[in-house]
């Protein structure tokens, strides 16, 4: 029979202090890469991008839509004066125009579709619009995180806010 008595928390003491060790530089290299995410993504200059582009080219897709509306209304106003043009006219001149009068109908289901289509990228784009101010105002809220890259961070040492020896005070312990 196997032995099964419990392992006294001494003996995993080693074990447990090379695995703390190990997630606490993983940890680290964790806080170093998004730290320098967050450079990145600051010198992106999301200002630039988001400031006068996204709402422009948002403004210009939905003149598209409204001036793409406005023409297909034309077109089938025009249609329906020729509709009632082909009602005077005899069954062998008329058939052609009512024929060519529904193809006309059918090619401006376009529009519609069109409109659909830009209206999804508008929401794209103010989706996109929105996440970079989310983005930029959480930047501008959050402190700054400590990595390997910020050394000055480091300078003052573990203490409490405000409980620190202050510069002037240890140049005057070397004086």
């Amino acid at each position: 029979m196997p032995d099964t008595a419990p392992v006294p928390i001494q003996a995993l003491r080693g074990d447990l202090d090379a695995t703390v060790g190990s997630l606490m530089a993983e940890l680290e290299a964790l806080g170093r890469i998004i730290a320098d995410a967050r450079l990145e993504v600051a010198a992106l200059k999301a200002d630039d991008i988001d400031a006068p582009d996204i709402p422009a080219a948002t403004d210009e897709l939905a003149a598209i839509v409204s001036h793409t509306a406005q023409a297909t209304h034309e077109i089938l106003d025009s249609c329906e004066s020729l509709t009632n043009i082909s009602d005077q006219l005899e069954q062998q001149h008329a058939q052609p125009l009512q024929h060519a009068i529904t193809r006309i109908y059918e090619a401006c289901s376009f529009q519609d579709i069109t409109g659909q289509r830009i209206a999804k990228v508008v929401a794209a784009l103010q989706a996109v619009e929105r996440r970079i101010a989310g983005a930029r105002q959480s930047m501008e809220t959050r402190p700054p995180v400590v990595s390997a890259t910020q050394p000055e961070s480091l300078l003052n040492g573990p203490q409490m806010p405000g409980a620190g020896i202050s510069q002037s005070a240890i140049d005057a312990l070397f004086d």
